[in-house]
């Protein structure tokens, strides 16, 4: 009997076709209205996002995106294709590697049509964030398992949740770290993470175990799918492996939207504080992503450097994300091959 392949799906968040207003829309609306994202009851969703965020919101956004675009288009799909290809590569003829985006294209659906075409034996989806979140990684698990029920035929399907503490993801990020290390003596590194509301948090608590404070300080069975105490560990397991005392490194979190509280401490207003306590050089990463995109390359890499400047300090450098590493692309075959 001829051996049946095995189908690897990778998934991001997504990106608009391309920076007009109207695609900036079309990927607002979609983004923003999923249940996951902002939960809140449906018609009040509808309302918010419709009428008030993607109306709003969408051409400030757009004018964004238009920084981040170049020849190949959004950073985020470009090197979502590279990492595919790599992949594929280093996998061999064995496997079907897809690329999928959870809003906008190329869509999950048809990424896995294409897998189903091939007739693959089982698939393996890795959402790919780092740290596991209902709005994030939960998603993607959900939509996928709604594609795939709706087949006839459902073959075995596994997701690999989180993987923060992959051996080769560490090796990876620290690598990219060691290397902006090398060009500047900074007095200080931020670890910064995409926000989320505290609601989302305490809805996933394991026996109250989410208290926004020390809590997170450890990682164990009871919050290990907490999102906050998860980012606080990625952030650990990086400044060992870095060298770092607990006085060089902050974990922070950006990207807050709305006026409830998000989890804390708030990016943008930690690293106004630092130039008044002497430090002036900050190096910055973006542990929850994997590709430069606009909350890495735009809200990172160049507005908390302008905001930071302009509280007093002198430099503020980004660590570029992993994109299309060969020890990245090492860590997803070794997360495939073990899956």
């Amino acid at each position: 009997m001829q051996k049946s392949n095995i189908g690897v799906l990778l998934v991001n968040l997504g990106t608009p076709d391309s920076p007009e207003t109207k695609d900036v829309r079309r990927y607002l609306r979609e983004f923003l209205m999923d249940e996951r994202v902002i939960d809140i009851p449906y018609i009040n969703r509808w309302l918010l996002v419709n009428l008030i965020i993607a109306t709003f919101r969408s051409p400030k956004s757009a004018k964004e995106y238009k920084k981040l675009w170049n020849e190949r288009g959004s950073s985020l799909k470009y090197f979502g294709y590279d990492v595919k290809d790599m992949l594929q590569s280093s996998l061999g003829d064995d496997y079907v590697v897809e690329l999928g985006m959870r809003y906008q294209n190329p869509s999950i659906e048809s990424a896995l049509n294409v897998l189903k075409g091939h007739d693959v034996s089982r698939i393996i989806v890795i959402p790919l964030f780092p740290q596991y979140a209902s709005a994030s990684t939960g998603s993607v698990s959900q939509k996928v398992n709604e594609v795939v029920n709706k087949w006839q035929i459902i073959p075995s399907v596994s997701h690999i949740n989180q993987f923060m503490d992959h051996p080769k993801f560490l090796e990876a990020v620290t690598a990219r770290g060691k290397a902006q290390m090398a060009k500047e003596d900074y007095d200080h590194i931020i670890f910064s993470y995409h926000g989320l509301p505290e609601r989302q948090i305490t809805k996933g608590s394991v026996g109250n175990t989410c208290q926004f404070g020390t809590c997170c300080d450890t990682f164990t069975d009871k919050n290990r799918y907490c999102y906050r105490a998860q980012c606080f560990y990625t952030s650990r397991l990086l400044a060992k492996a870095l060298g770092l005392s607990d006085d060089q490194h902050t974990t922070t979190f950006q990207s807050r939207l709305g006026k409830n509280p998000w989890i804390k401490p708030y990016t943008d207003e930690v690293l106004k504080e630092l130039p008044g306590k002497g430090i002036k050089k900050v190096m910055a990463f973006s542990p929850a992503f994997v590709a430069d995109c606009l909350e890495t390359t735009i809200e990172v890499g160049e507005e908390f450097r302008d905001d930071f400047k302009e509280a007093g300090g002198e430099a503020w450098d980004l660590v570029p994300s992993l994109n299309d590493s060969e020890i990245w692309i090492d860590c997803l075959k070794d997360m495939v091959e073990t899956a």
